[in-house]
C-alpha cells in the first residue's frame, strides 16, 4: 500500500511536470541551442569580409611565389570539393566563361584520386603537365589562359558562392602600383578600411627577417598573418636549402615531417591503428559528462522549485493529510527523476537525428560516424545508471533543502555549498578525461559528490573493474544514507513555517527525535 502511494505521488509529479511550459522549453531548447551554435558560427563565418591585404616585395620573388603556391593549393582543394559537376553545380556557374566550363567538364570526367598534378598545371606558367595523359593536357591547353584569368580576377564573393573554406575567399591580395616608395598611402588605406593590413619584405628575406613587417590595426584577428608567413616561411626554407647546393627533391627530403602512427593496444594484446571513430570515443564521456551535470543539475532544481512551491501554497499540507512524509519525498524524487528521463531521452533522440542529416546541410560534413559514438551501449548504460545514482544524491539533498523554505530566496544561502560541490565535476572534466586512470581520477571517483561525473568521465579509459565495483558498492551504500538523512529533515521541515534553520540546524536533526524537535517549533 506504502509502495502504491509512493507511485500515485510520483504519477502526479511527473503529470503536472509535463503540463508545464518549462518541461517542453527544456525539451526544445537544447536541439535549437545545438543548431543555433553550429550554424550560427558558420554563417558568420559567411559574411565576414575577406581579408584585404597588399604586400611591399623588395625581394623582387617572394611575393609572386606566395601567391602562386596558395593559389595552387586552393585551386587543388577547389577541383576536389566543386568536381565532378552535378545539375546544382552546373547551374552555379552561370555567367562564368564558357572556356572555363569546359574545363570543369573535362577534368570532372578523368578518372582521378588527387587533382594535385592538374591544379599545378593550370595555375604555373612553367608546368609542362607532368603526371598527366598528354590527351587531358592537349584538352586543357587551348582553355588555358582564359581559365587562369578567371580565376586570378574571381571576387572572394563570388569564390564563397561556388565553394567556401578557401583561403582565396578568406584572403584578397590587392596589387596597388607605386606603393614600394610611399607606405604612407597604405597606412591612409588601412585607417580608412580600404585595407586589413599589409606586409613589407625585406630585401634579403633568405638571410635573414631584417624589413619584414606587418601593419593592421586589429590586434585580435591574426589569422592574416600567419596564414601569410607559413607559405612565406615555407618558402624561404626551400630556398636555403638550396643556396646550399641541394636539390629541390633533396630539399622536401629534408622538409618531411617525423609522423607517428597512433596505435592502440587492442583486444588480442597487440597494436592497432587508431581510427578516427576511436579518437571520437575517447572524448565522448566528455560530452556525457557535460549532459550529466546539466540534466542533474536542472532536474534537481526542478524539484527544488516544486516542493518551495507546494510548501508556500500550502498544497503540502492537503498531501500529508493521505500520504506520510516519506511518501511524499520518495514520490517526487522519483516522479522528477521520470521527468528528467524523459528530457535526456529527448536529447539523446535529437543527438542522433542531427547526427544522421548533418552531411544533408554541412559542406564538409565530419567523416566520423559520431552517431556511434553517442550510441554506444557501454556509455549509454553508464549514463543512465550515473544520472540515477547522481541525481537521488543530489535530489535527496535538494528536497531536504526545499523542505524548509518557503520561498527561492530563502533557498539560495543554504544552495550554496552545494553549488560549490557541484562545481568541481566541471573543474576536473578535462584532467580527468586526459588521465583517466591517473591519481586524481582514481581519489575523486571514491567521494560520493563526484563519483557518478568521474566514473562516467573515465569510462574511455576504462577504468579497472576493482574501480567499477568499489564506485557502485560506494553509491549503493551512500545512497541509502543521504535519503534517510533527507527524509529526516524533510519530515521535520515541510511543515515549518517563519525564518529556515542554517545547515548546522538541519545537520542536528540529523541525530535529534523528530517529535522532540517537531515539538520546538
Amino acid at each position: 500500500m506504502k509502495v502504491n502511494k509512493t507511485l500515485l505521488v510520483a504519477q502526479r509529479e511527473y503529470l503536472e511536470n509535463l503540463r508545464t511550459k518549462t518541461f517542453w522549453i527544456g525539451i526544445f531548447m537544447f536541439p535549437i541551442l545545438l543548431g543555433v551554435s553550429i550554424l550560427v558560427p558558420m554563417l558568420l563565418d559567411k559574411v565576414k569580409d575577406a581579408r584585404k591585404f597588399a604586400v611591399i616585395d623588395r625581394s623582387g620573388y617572394l611575393l609572386e611565389e606566395v601567391l602562386l603556391e596558395t593559389s595552387h593549393q586552393d585551386l587543388h582543394r577547389f577541383l576536389d570539393g566543386f568536381l565532378p559537376l552535378d545539375e546544382e553545380e552546373k547551374h552555379l556557374l552561370a555567367g562564368v566563361p564558357q572556356e572555363v566550363k569546359t574545363v570543369l567538364d573535362t577534368i570532372g570526367k578523368q578518372e582521378v584520386d588527387n587533382y594535385w598534378s592538374i591544379a599545378e598545371f593550370l595555375v604555373s606558367p612553367n608546368s609542362s603537365g607532368e603526371g598527366l595523359s598528354q590527351d587531358l593536357v592537349q584538352s586543357l591547353k587551348p582553355h588555358r589562359g582564359v581559365f587562369v584569368e578567371w580565376w586570378g580576377e574571381i571576387t572572394p564573393k563570388s569564390l564563397n558562392r561556388l565553394q567556401g573554406g578557401l583561403d582565396k575567399g578568406r584572403f584578397h591580395f590587392v596589387e596597388i602600383a607605386g606603393v614600394d616608395q610611399n607606405p604612407e598611402f597604405l597606412n591612409e588605406k588601412i585607417n580608412s578600411g580600404g585595407l586589413f593590413a599589409y606586409f613589407e619584405i625585406g630585401p634579403n628575406p633568405v638571410e635573414g627577417d631584417g624589413g619584414c613587417r606587418y601593419v593592421s590595426n586589429n590586434l585580435t584577428d591574426r589569422d592574416l598573418l600567419n596564414w601569410f608567413n607559413r607559405h612565406a616561411s615555407s618558402i624561404v626554407k626551400e630556398r636555403r636549402i638550396a643556396s646550399k647546393g641541394i636539390d629541390a627533391e633533396t630539399a622536401r627530403w629534408i622538409n618531411q615531417r617525423l609522423d607517428f602512427e597512433t596505435n592502440k593496444v587492442g583486444a588480442s594484446g597487440e597494436g592497432e591503428k587508431v581510427k578516427a571513430q576511436d579518437m571520437a570515443g575517447q572524448w565522448a564521456p566528455v560530452a556525457f559528462v557535460y549532459l550529466l551535470w546539466v540534466s542533474i543539475f536542472t532536474v534537481a532544481q526542478i524539484l527544488l522549485t516544486n516542493t518551495i512551491e507546494e510548501k508556500s501554497n500550502r498544497i503540502i499540507e492537503v498531501l500529508l493529510s493521505s500520504v506520510s512524509p516519506l511518501q511524499l519525498m520518495s514520490g517526487k524524487i522519483l516522479g522528477n527523476a521520470a521527468t528528467g528521463l524523459t528530457v535526456i531521452g529527448s536529447w539523446i533522440g535529437f543527438l542522433l537525428l542531427g547526427f544522421s542529416i548533418m552531411p544533408y546541410f554541412l559542406e564538409r560534413a565530419p567523416s566520423v560516424q559520431f552517431e556511434q559514438v553517442v550510441s554506444n551501449p557501454l556509455y549509454l548504460t553508464s549514463f543512465l545508471f550515473y544520472f540515477l545514482t547522481g541525481y537521488i544524491l543530489y535530489a535527496a539533498l535538494l528536497v531536504g533543502i526545499g523542505s524548509v523554505c518557503t520561498n527561492p530566496k530563502e533557498a539560495q544561502n543554504l544552495m550554496l555549498p552545494i553549488m560549490l560541490v557541484l562545481i568541481v565535476p566541471l573543474l576536473s572534466m578535462m584532467p580527468v578525461a586526459q588521465d583517466p586512470n591517473g591519481s586524481l581520477a582514481r581519489f575523486l571517483s571514491y567521494i560520493p559528490f563526484f563519483t557518478p561525473f568521474v566514473m562516467m568521465n573515465r569510462a574511455a579509459g576504462p577504468p579497472p573493474t576493482i574501480d567499477y565495483i568499489g564506485t557502485t558498492l560506494l553509491l549503493i551504500i551512500s545512497l541509502p544514507l543521504f535519503f534517510w538523512g533527507a527524509s529526516r529533515i524533510f519530515r521535520i521541515g515541510i511543515l515549518m513555517t517563519g525564518q529556515p534553520p542554517n545547515l548546522f540546524q538541519m545537520l542536528r536533526w540529523l541525530f535529534t527525535e523528530s517529535h522532540r524537535t517537531a515539538g520546538k517549533r
